[in-house]
C-alpha cells in the first residue's frame, strides 16, 4: 500500500537527517518528513497546473507553522489553538522563500504552495535548520520546473571551530550564528548575527555551511531519481513577439539609457523620465496600431521593463556610474540629530540619501517585558525593536493593517544587529522597546533603522557597547565576468542588482548580516571584495554618527524611569515580599515605585523603579532595611509599636521588633508602663543581644543614656529574673532551674 522511500544524511560529526516520502500527506503534489533526533517537519507542495489570467509573476506562497503539539504543549492564547503565524514562524517562512523563489524560471506564473509544518519537536534540535531543506525535497517530487535541490543549515563558530546544526544548547556560547542557503553549485541567502565578527569569519562559516549543502542536495537528487520523479512539466504561459520586442528596443533604449545616465539624485524625476519614455512608445503604437493594441500592451510593458533593467545595468558595469551619479563606493549624505522629541526617553533622526527613519527608544519595568510562547520556547524579552513601513514613505496610497512579513524581516534584521551592543540584563534593569517609523525610503530603510537605533540608545543613556551601524550592497554581473560591487544601494539598484547584502557592526567587528543572491556563480573573491567595501562604508558612517552623538548620555532624560537592581540572598526573598505580598504591596502603596522580585543563579534581584527620586529614596531605604542583618551593639532609630506591661515592642529595623524591657527603658526603677512611652513615638535604642535560636531581639534604651550619679546598680530578686527572663520569652531561668535539679 505504502511505497516508502527514505534517504539518510550524515553530517561531519556522524549525526544523521532522515528524508522520506510515501507516508504522509500522500495526495499532496509532493510531500516529505525531515527528521534530525526527535525534531520532525513535515513539508507538502501543490501546483496549480495553469497560470491565472492576467498573471505576470509567480504566485509562490511558503509558510512554516509549528505544531504545539509537536513539543507537548497546549497554546496558551485565548482560543487554545494555532492562530495566524507568530513573527518566529514569519522569519523562518522568509528564510526558506527567499531561498527557493530565485530558483523557479521567471516566466513560471502558476500558483504554488509550499507548506512545512513541524510535527515533533526536540529541545535540542532547532527546525529552522531544516526547513528549507524539507520544502525543497518535497518539490524534487512534483512536476513543478523548480531548478534545485537547495538546502539550509545553521553554521555556528563554536570556542573556534565551525559547526553544523550545532545543539540549541551549544549556542549560548557562539562566535558566529548563520543561516546559509544554497544549491550544490552555489550560494543564493546567508541570514545570522554575530559578536563582532571578522569578514574572514563570515566568508569561513559559509565556505563549511556551503560543503554540507552540498551533500544534502545529492542526497535529494537521489530522492528524485528513486521515486522517479524526474520529468517536470512544461508550460508556454507568454507567447512572445520577437518583431514587436525589437521595435520596443529600437524605440527606446537609448532614451532609457539616456535618463539612467542622467544621475539624478532626486527618485521622483528619474522615475517621470522612464515613465515619459514608455507613455511615449504607447501613445505611438495606439495610434499606429489601433486594432491590436490592447492584445499587445502588456507584452510591451514587459520588454520595455527588460530593457530599462538592461540598460541600468551596463551605465554601471560600462561607465562605472549609477543612476544618482555616485561612483560605486560612496555614500548619499548622511544627517544625523538626536533629542529632536521632548517627551520620549530617546530619539534620533537618521537620514541618508532619501531614506529616513525616525526612531524612538522607551524604557520600562520588568513589567513591561514581553512574553514569547512559541512551541519550542516559553520566556520573557527585555528588547524589543518595531519597525514601522507606511506607504507615505515612497509616495503611495496604502492602509495601514498591521505589520507585514517584510516589516516583520526589517526588523529582525535590526533588532539581531543592536542586541549585540547592549548592557547585560545584571546592569541594565530596564525593558527596552524601540520604534523605527520609516518617513522616507530610497534603499535600506532597515540598514537607517540601525543607525536611527544606535543614536536613540545613546541619546536615551543606555550604555552600549559600541556605536553600530549598517550599510546594504549591492551587485551588477555580466556573463563576460564584468561585475560592480555598490555601496548603500538604492532602491531601484536593489531591483536591478544581483545581490541585495546588509552589513551591519561595530568598528571591531560585524554584528548582523542579511544576503540575497538572484545570480549564479558568486566567487569567495568577490563576496570578499563586498564585505570589505561594506566594512569602509560601515565606518564611513559611524564617523557621520559621532557628528551628533559621540558617545551613551551619562544620566537618563528627567522624565525617564530611575532603577535600581538590589543584589540579595536567596533566602531573604520571602522577607522582602511578606506573606501573600504584603510587604512589596506596601512598600508600592508607601513610596509609589515599582518593584519587582525575581530569582536567578541562587541569589534574588530586586528591581526598583521610580519616576522621581523620593520615591526612590524610600523604596531603596525599606527595602535594604528588610534585608540588612541586625549587629548586636548597634543604636537604632526605632518606633514604638506596641505597649504591655513588662515593656514595649519597638520596630528598630523595617519588619524587625525587639523588646525593649521595663528595666531597660530607664536607669530608674519604673512600677509601670503608664505614661513612659507612646505609641508610634520614635526612640533611639541599642540592640544588646539576638538570640539566634528564636530569632527574637532585645533592646536597651538606658545604656544610651547618662548613668545617674551615686547610681548603685541592685541586683534583682531570683524571682523577679524569672519572670523577666518569661516577660522575654527567655527561657534562662528554666535553665538555671533545671541545672540546680541536676546538681
Amino acid at each position: 500500500m505504502f511505497n516508502i522511500i527514505t534517504k539518510t544524511i550524515t553530517l561531519p560529526d556522524g549525526r544523521t537527517i532522515t528524508i522520506e516520502t510515501g507516508k504522509l500527506a500522500r495526495q499532496a503534489h509532493g510531500s516529505v518528513v525531515v527528521r534530525m533526533g526527535n525534531t520532525m517537519l513535515l513539508a507538502t507542495v501543490v501546483s496549480n497546473p495553469d497560470a491565472r489570467p492576467g498573471t505576470d509573476f509567480l504566485p509562490l506562497s511558503v509558510d512554516y507553522q509549528e505544531k504545539f503539539a509537536s513539543a507537548g504543549r497546549i497554546p496558551g492564547s485565548f482560543q487554545k489553538r494555532e492562530g495566524k503565524l507568530s513573527d518566529h514562524e514569519v522569519l523562518v517562512s522568509r528564510l526558506v522563500d527567499r531561498a527557493l523563489r530565485p530558483m523557479f524560471p521567471d516566466d513560471f506564473y502558476a500558483d504554488t504552495q509550499v507548506n512545512v509544518f513541524l510535527i515533533s519537536a526536540d529541545a535540542e534540535v532547532l527546525p529552522d535548520a531544516l526547513a528549507a531543506l524539507a520544502a525543497s525535497s518535497a518539490l524534487m517530487l512534483t512536476d513543478v520546473p523548480f531548478n534545485g535541490p537547495i538546502s539550509e543549515v545553521r553554521v555556528a563558530k563554536i570556542n573556534g571551530e565551525y559547526v553544523i546544526n550545532p545543539l540549541s544548547s551549544q549556542l549560548k556560547g557562539a562566535k558566529l550564528d548563520l543561516i546559509v542557503a544554497g544549491s550544490a553549485k552555489d550560494i543564493c541567502m546567508v541570514e545570522g548575527e554575530m559578536n563582532e565578527a571578522s569578514e574572514l569569519e563570515v566568508i569561513e562559516a559559509i565556505k563549511a555551511a556551503h560543503e554540507v549543502i552540498k551533500l544534502q542536495c545529492a542526497v535529494q537528487k537521489e530522492l528524485e531519481a528513486e521515486a522517479g520523479k524526474t520529468e517536470k512539466r512544461t508550460f508556454e504561459y507568454v507567447v512572445h513577439d520577437e518583431e514587436l520586442r525589437q521595435k520596443v528596443r529600437e524605440a527606446t533604449y537609448d532614451k532609457i539609457y539616456a535618463v539612467a545616465r542622467q544621475g539624478s539624485a532626486n527618485k521622483q524625476l528619474r522615475k517621470d523620465g522612464f515613465k515619459a519614455v514608455i507613455t511615449e512608445f504607447l501613445e505611438q503604437y495606439k495610434a499606429e496600431n489601433p486594432d491590436t493594441y490592447d492584445a499587445k500592451v502588456g507584452l510591451i510593458k514587459r520588454y520595455y521593463h527588460d530593457y530599462e533593467w538592461e540598460a541600468s545595468r551596463r551605465l554601471v558595469l560600462d561607465e562605472r556610474s549609477r543612476l544618482d551619479g555616485r561612483a560605486l563606493d560612496q555614500i548619499r549624505p548622511i544627517m544625523c540629530e538626536v533629542d529632536l522629541l521632548p517627551s520620549p526617553h530617546g530619539s534620533a533622526l537618521f537620514t541618508r540619501g532619501e531614506t529616513q527613519s525616525l526612531t524612538t527608544v522607551t524604557l520600562g519595568t520588568k513589567m513591561d517585558e514581553q512574553i514569547i510562547d512559541t512551541t519550542m520556547y516559553y520566556g520573557y524579552s527585555r528588547f524589543m525593536l518595531h519597525y514601522n513601513f507606511p506607504g507615505f514613505s515612497t509616495g503611495e496610497v496604502k492602509p495601514n493593517r498591521g505589520p507585514g512579513r517584510r516589516e516583520v524581516g526589517h526588523g529582525n534584521l535590526a533588532h539581531r544587529s543592536l542586541k549585540k551592543v547592549l548592557p547585560p540584563d545584571d546592569e541594565n534593569p530596564y525593558t527596552i522597546r524601540i520604534v523605527s517609523d520609516i518617513l522616507e525610503s530610497n534603499g535600506s530603510s532597515s540598514m537607517a533603522t540601525v543607525c536611527a537605533g544606535t543614536l536613540a540608545l545613546m541619546d536615551a543613556g543606555i550604555k552600549i557597547k559600541a556605536p553600530v551601524a549598517g550599510i546594504a550592497m549591492g551587485l551588477i554581473t555580466d556573463n563576460s565576468g564584468k561585475y560592480a560591487v555598490l555601496s548603500d544601494i538604492l532602491g531601484d539598484e536593489d531591483h536591478l542588482g544581483d545581490m541585495d547584502f546588509k552589513v551591519t557592526g561595530t568598528e571591531e567587528g560585524i554584528t548582523a548580516c542579511q544576503m540575497d543572491l538572484k545570480v549564479d556563480g558568486l566567487s569567495y573573491e568577490v563576496l570578499a571584495e563586498a564585505l570589505e567595501q561594506a566594512r569602509r562604508g560601515r565606518l564611513h558612517i559611524l564617523g557621520e554618527m559621532r557628528k551628533a552623538i559621540v558617545e551613551s548620555r551619562e544620566d537618563l532624560k528627567p522624565h525617564a524611569p530611575r532603577a535600581v537592581v538590589i543584589q540579595i540572598a536567596q533566602e531573604q526573598i520571602g522577607a522582602v515580599i511578606g506573606p501573600g505580598g504584603k510587604v512589596v504591596q506596601e512598600i508600592q502603596r508607601v513610596s509609589g515605585a515599582t518593584v519587582t522580585i525575581e530569582e536567578r543563579d541562587g541569589a534574588g534581584y530586586v528591581s526598583i523603579f521610580a519616576t522621581n527620586g523620593n520615591s526612590m529614596d524610600i523604596a531603596v531605604k525599606r527595602i535594604k532595611g528588610i534585608v540588612a542583618i541586625p549587629e548586636v551593639n548597634e543604636v537604632y532609630t526605632g518606633v514604638v509599636k506596641t505597649i504591655q506591661p513588662f515593656g514595649a515592642f519597638v520596630e528598630f529595623m523595617p519588619g524587625k521588633d525587639g523588646l525593649l524591657h521595663i528595666s531597660e527603658i530607664t536607669w530608674e526603677r519604673l512600677e509601670a508602663m503608664d505614661g513612659v512611652l507612646q505609641i508610634g513615638e520614635e526612640i533611639q535604642v541599642k540592640l544588646v543581644e539576638h538570640d539566634k535560636k528564636t530569632g527574637k531581639y532585645r533592646l536597651s534604651r538606658k545604656v544610651l543614656l547618662p548613668k545617674p550619679e551615686g547610681y548603685v546598680e541592685k541586683a534583682p530578686r531570683e524571682d523577679r529574673g524569672d519572670r523577666r527572663d518569661r516577660d522575654r520569652g527567655g527561657d534562662r531561668g528554666g535553665e538555671r532551674r533545671r541545672d540546680d535539679n541536676r546538681r
